[in-house]
């Protein structure tokens, strides 16, 4: 997307925002690199999704050549991870920083959605980043086998989608969420990484 497009993406979308305070609900690379101004932060559940290691990337985290995965959030199921809160006179400083960096390649879809707490109470609505199943990067069809390949292997400009997903995982330990799912993944990619790596190394 072009400046132009994620300015006129962003300001068409804050139309629907939802009274009360403004969170942004993190389940990936904004665990450990948010980058933005945060007054709050709370370990949180959205339903309806699941994170999914199903955007592929030719740049970033990958090459045209290999290209590389990285998480968005899939429908069906339930996604735990990290609520952030924007003060109010942060949001016009910090949101478009967050546009250019989640709208940049494509491939996702900014909705709101409910934040769900410990207790099972809703705190507050949050921006969340959907895949977009009808975009070109969309790769949620992919084999089990397939998707282990490429973090295992991929790397581009930013690091390597193995460096992503390791990250990604260490993070959310350290939030004291152990996601079973992704935790096997990452046994299955370092296994992967080693058979490929581990003797030039």
């Amino acid at each position: 997307m072009s400046d132009e497009q994620r300015r006129t993406s962003l300001d068409t979308f804050m139309k629907s925002r939802p009274a009360g305070d403004l969170w942004i609900f993190a389940y990936g690379s904004l665990i450990w690199n948010p980058a933005l101004r945060i007054s709050e932060r709370r370990v949180a559940e959205i339903h309806g999704w699941h994170q999914s290691f199903c955007l592929s990337m030719s740049v970033g985290r990958g090459t045209p050549g290999q290209p590389g995965l990285v998480l968005g959030l899939d429908r069906g199921g339930v996604c735990k991870g990290v609520a952030y809160r924007i003060d109010e006179r942060d949001v016009s400083s910090e949101l478009p920083i967050l546009w250019s960096r989640e709208m940049l390649v494509g491939g996702y879809n900014p909705i709101w959605t409910d934040l769900i707490g410990d207790g099972g109470e809703k705190f507050g609505a949050a921006i969340i980043f959907t895949i977009d199943q009808g975009h070109d990067n969309y790769a949620g069809g992919i084999s089990l086998q397939e998707k282990v390949r490429r973090l295992a292997i991929a790397e581009g400009s930013w690091g390597s989608s193995a460096d992503y997903l390791f990250r990604t995982i260490g993070s959310l330990r350290e939030h004291g969420i152990h996601d079973v799912e992704i935790e096997h993944l990452g046994v299955m990619v370092a296994s992967a990484a080693f058979e490929a790596f581990g003797e030039a190394a």
